[in-house]
């Protein structure tokens, strides 16, 4: 999958990080309105890959978080902002989550 429309969304640190590589579609928004911003790139179907903040995932309501989770168009990834504690996902939950391929399996091989 070719990843040419790419949106991330966050905290100032991890928005400027983004932007210096090149990603031009770039939020930076508080909490209540990242996650609103984050339901309508979902709904826009306009992106192939959406970055978000980990911090905006732990204020989403199941029903949101269900949606970003099971995306396809965009895939949505969350990350944790530079220099914070929080628990970050495992590459192998990231690739089941979002490929739906247990690689865990394959560490012995």
């Amino acid at each position: 999958m070719e990843f040419d429309k790419i949106a991330v969304i966050g905290e100032r640190e991890l928005a400027l990080g983004f932007k210096l590589i090149g990603i031009k579609d770039v939020f930076m928004e508080n909490e209540k309105d990242a996650r609103s911003r984050l339901t309508s790139l979902i709904a826009s179907k306009e992106y192939n890959l959406v970055i978000v903040s980990e911090t905006i995932r732990a204020g989403m309501d199941q029903w949101a978080l269900s949606q970003a989770e099971t995306s396809l168009k965009p895939i949505v990834i969350f990350i944790p902002v530079p220099g914070s504690t929080a628990s970050q996902e495992s590459v192998e939950g990231l690739a089941k989550r979002v490929l739906g391929v247990d690689i865990s399996m394959l560490k012995g091989a």
